[in-house]
């Protein structure tokens, strides 16, 4: 893999993935919450992977990492805010602190969200030889223990009734799954193998969200991983076939349209048996696609038309997008930093 630093000029654009996570809650849009609980990776992490102090190893403690909002690195994976900033911005919340934390007040909000973090638990990836491909153990079963343990200060005794009018937001989760899978030498028809454990998963921490009073619960599907900079770097070939209209590999995208035909079919399952329940699918594939397509729309030039895609599992990139027309198909390619 290329090793490079960023340019001066280069920087991370915002995670305009809110926009989907949004409208999926167009049906909540006048629910006042108590809170926000977030779950997840990178994409939503707001600081557990450095409540004991930032390592310098990793390229998201250094600048440019948050000098367009906070001015200065906090740990997350974006120049600026997450995902769950702008929903907690817009219920009148404030930030949610990492649930790590030991000094935080998590009666308006926490998030278990961790960078790295996957669906399934360690066994899981010796099974398949992919231990040395999961660098940090945060998995979903781990997040909902961190939830458990800070509710007793949150609600005590009355936990249904204070979670039954909180927003909770479970994932993306998925993407590490597949990551470890795809950098440990699977190929994507052996990895979709194991996509319906990988959902069933998802499906039963929900579960148990909704069997601790859980009401309004969103689950962002995964990723077009096959427009991502890292999987057009290392698995770029000279056959136009492999490549969509938009220059992104059709067989990795297919990995994460398979995944989430899987995690909608799961979601209405669950709405169907918790008919009491706000159980929402978001799109985020589609929102991030659209990107791909028209980032001017977002406000975003087409030489960086790759938003974060800085925490695969393993590998944190510091990205410095390059726009070259290969093969005529407009590709970008991203050097990254290993952490």
């Amino acid at each position: 893999m290329a090793r490079s630093s960023s340019p001066p000029t280069a920087r991370l654009p915002l995670p305009l993935l809110v926009l989907l996570c949004l409208s999926s809650l167009s049906m909540a849009a006048a629910q006042k919450y108590n809170a926000v609980y977030s779950f997840g990776d990178s994409i939503t992490d707001t600081g557990n992977l450095c409540t004991n102090g930032r390592p310098s190893a990793i390229t998201f403690t250094q600048p440019p990492y948050g000098e367009t909002y906070f001015g200065s690195p906090t740990c997350r994976c974006s120049d600026g805010r997450v995902i769950v900033d702008f929903l907690s911005t817009k219920y009148g919340l404030p930030f949610l602190p990492p649930s790590k934390s030991t000094s935080a007040d998590f009666k308006k909000g926490a998030n278990m969200a961790i960078t790295g973090a996957t669906a399934m638990d360690a066994p899981f990836f010796r099974s398949l030889g992919l231990s040395d491909k999961i660098w940090n153990n945060g998995p979903i079963s781990f997040q909902l223990q961190w939830f458990q343990t800070i509710t007793s200060s949150v609600c005590g005794s009355s936990c249904k009734s204070y979670l039954a009018n909180s927003l909770f937001i479970f994932g993306e989760f998925g993407g590490n799954d597949y990551n470890a899978m795809l950098f440990g030498n699977y190929n994507t028809d052996q990895a979709s193998t194991y996509a319906p454990q990988i959902v069933d998963t998802i499906g039963a921490g929900v579960e148990k969200l909704v069997a601790m009073g859980a009401v309004d619960v969103v689950v962002p599907g995964v990723l077009p991983i096959g427009c991502f900079p890292i999987y057009l770097t290392i698995y770029g070939t000279s056959s136009a076939a492999d490549y969509d209209s938009l220059g992104c590999l059709k067989k990795f995208n297919d990995l994460s349209t398979y995944h989430n035909s899987l995690l909608q079919a799961k979601v209405s399952a669950l709405q169907a048996k918790y008919k009491s329940a706000r159980i929402m699918y978001a799109d985020f594939y589609a929102g991030v696609y659209d990107m791909v397509r028209s980032p001017s729309k977002y406000g975003t030039s087409s030489e960086l038309a790759v938003l974060h895609w800085c925490t695969t599992v393993g590998i944190s990139c510091r990205c410095a997008a390059l726009a070259r027309a290969g093969a005529g198909r407009g590709n970008v390619i991203v050097s990254c930093a290993q952490s």
